[in-house]
């Protein structure tokens, strides 16, 4: 069994919801057999137009922008973790630092990914897309081959 590197770090670090409170998703992540087929990259989470998005860990924002049409948030977290956020409007920059649980923005329009309204989070190790529910201890863990 091989896990990333990075998931040692799950362990270490101080992880929070990027949505106040404990939301429950209204779709999980599932993973596609191979990288290049569909699947779903991240989890949807209820939210209301307007709420505000929190970095769920600290690190470095990467992108503040619209990407494909709707605003995209990307933080990068200690040993090449990233944590993904769409829609939000904005309100931190590329190149700022962020602490756990700061606003990064507040949820965007809807954009039709989901039958509400809701916040779609996803967690990026490298290239490979992991469940972000792992960085509140549930989750699917992704095995690869050796």
């Amino acid at each position: 069994m091989w896990f990333p590197a990075s998931m040692a770090l799950v362990i270490a670090t101080q992880w929070g919801w990027p949505l106040a409170g404990e939301p429950r998703p209204v779709r999980l992540f599932t993973p596609p057999p191979e990288r290049w087929l569909s699947g779903h990259r991240g989890v949807d989470l209820p939210a209301a137009a307007g709420q505000q998005v929190l970095a769920a860990g600290e690190g470095v924002v990467t992108v503040a922008r619209e990407v494909a049409g709707r605003g995209v948030v990307t933080v990068r977290h200690a040993d090449g973790l990233r944590t993904t956020y769409l829609p939000v409007d904005a309100t931190v920059t590329e190149g700022q630092r962020v602490r756990t649980g700061e606003v990064l923005g507040t949820v965007g329009r809807p954009d039709g990914h989901c039958p509400a309204t809701c916040l779609h989070w996803g967690l990026v190790s490298g290239d490979l897309y992991l469940d972000p529910l792992l960085l509140m201890g549930l989750g699917q863990v992704r095995l690869l081959p050796n």
